[in-house]
Parts: structure tokens; sequence; C-alpha cells
């Protein structure tokens, strides 16, 4: 019955982490290094994450810069951040890749803000899944009288204690992102 429990605790961090790493792929208005994670530069015929191509580093609040270690990777860096659609227009100066971090619109951070509640949407239909299965897992054991009817009641009861836990988990980070993303 143990094992059940670590089985779906795991299930429900594992939500609960994702959902952290797609919140930190929205932008605030506010430079993060973090919004380039998801982008690829085709290095030499090989799709490559922009960080093991280039030094990222934020110069100020509106500014993020990439220094190519090959600077003959300068236009592939350009084309991997325009063509990424997170809304970014990238030039160079031979050197480096400025990337300005344009203030969001009004209208722009709503649909940042619906995002974030989308995300969070996914990751508690996980953390419901993951609780399903731990259910399902404990009737199953109670069927093939591995445990007690007692016990049963009780594992419900501890699964449902992982859940909210987890769901209030998601509920913090999503308060916490959408401040992020609202406040001028």
């Amino acid at each position: 019955m143990n094992e059940l429990f670590r089985e779906t605790e795991i299930k429900m961090k594992h939500a609960v982490e994702h959902l952290h790493g797609e919140l930190k792929k929205l932008r605030t208005g506010r430079a993060s290094l973090a919004l380039l994670d998801g982008v690829t530069v085709d290095y030499y015929g090989t799709e490559t994450p922009l960080n093991q191509v280039a030094n990222l580093s934020v110069a100020d609040a509106n500014l993020i810069v990439a220094q190519p270690w090959d600077s003959s990777q300068i236009a592939a860096i350009e084309r991997a951040i325009t063509k990424s659609n997170l809304g970014l227009n990238p030039s160079n100066d031979g050197k480096l890749v400025r990337i300005p971090i344009p203030p969001l619109t009004e209208d722009r951070r709503k649909e940042m803000v619906r995002r974030a509640h989308d995300y969070a949407e996914g990751a508690r239909n996980s953390v419901r899944q993951a609780r399903r299965d731990g259910n399902e897992g404990l009737k199953k054991l109670e069927k093939e009288k591995e445990i007690s009817e007692d016990d049963e009641r009780r594992g419900h009861d501890e699964v449902q204690k992982l859940h909210d836990h987890y769901i209030g988990q998601i509920a913090e980070a999503l308060e916490h992102k959408e401040q992020d993303i609202l406040t001028v």
C-alpha cells in the first residue's frame, strides 16, 4: 500500500513540476533567461538548445544578450528566436544578438493569464488522474484481499490528502504567476 502512495505522489509531484516549467516560459514583461529555454538553433544540421551555442545574459530588465561562441551562428540564432513564436525581435551587431523584451499590452497580459490558467487546469487534471489511479489501486488491493475495507478507506483519505496538497500548490503557483503577469 505504501508503494501505491509513493507512485501516486510521484505522479502528482511530476504534474506540479511540469506546471512550473510551463509557467516559467510565459513572458511577464521582464527579461528572463527562462523565456528562451525551449528555443533550439539549427547548429550545423543539429537542433541544439540556444544556451549550448551562446552565452546568455540579462543586460537589464528589458534586454537579453546572446553572445555566440561561433560568430557564424548569429543568423541561425536570430532565426531560431524569431521562429520560436515568443513575440521577440532579435537584432545583432556582428558579435552579439540583442533580444529586447517589449512591454506587454493589456490584451497580451490577459492572453498570458488565460494560457497560465490552461496550464494550471492541465496540471489539476493530471493530479486528479493520479488520485483516480491511486483509488482504483486501493480498490484492487481490497478486492484481492490484500488489505481490509478499513485500510482501503484510510487509503482513500490519504490519497485525498495528497490530492488536496498538490492542488493547493497548483493554485499557489498560478496566483503567483498571475500577479507577475498583471503587475506593470
